[in-house]
Parts: C-alpha cells; structure tokens; sequence
C-alpha cells in the first residue's frame, strides 16, 4: 500500500476517531461519516472495506445495502487511541 492511501485511510480512522470522542460506544451512520470525512460515499465504502479487512472497523449494511452504520472496533479503538492521543 502506498503512502498516500495510508494518509487517506489514517485520515479516515481519525474521523472515526473523533466521532466515537464525541459518541462513545454509538455506531455512525455511513451518511454521517460520509460529511465528515468529506469523502463521496462510493469513495466511502471502498475505503470502509479496507478498514474492515485490516480488523479496525466494523461495518453494518441494512437490507438494501446502501445505507447502513460503522464503528471502530476493538483494535480499532487500540490503534486511534495510540495515534490520536
């Protein structure tokens, strides 16, 4: 992975971080995190699933597939606690 997509992803965990800094323990709506991070949802999504293979994310997609909630997970919580802190 280069350099640059790491910045995208690392720029995206602390969105999440920051989201769960002022939520604790509450999921966000990919909506939500779409606006903050500023970031288009299909964009979104891709990089989500990067998070989610590396284990720092958790995702939840309702039926449809389209909307849905995310939250850093355990390790996830580790990490942006380390980095951001």
């Amino acid at each position: 992975m280069d350099d640059e997509v790491m910045a995208v992803l690392i720029g995206l965990l602390e969105a999440l971080w920051r989201i769960e800094a002022a939520q604790p323990g509450k999921p966000c709506s990919l909506a939500k995190l779409s606006k903050q991070s500023q970031r288009p949802m299909s964009v979104l999504r891709r990089q989500l699933l990067m998070l989610v293979e590396a284990g720092w994310v958790e995702l939840s997609l309702d039926e449809g597939g389209i909307t849905g909630s995310v939250r850093l997970s355990a390790a996830g919580l580790r990490l942006t606690g380390e980095l951001f802190t």
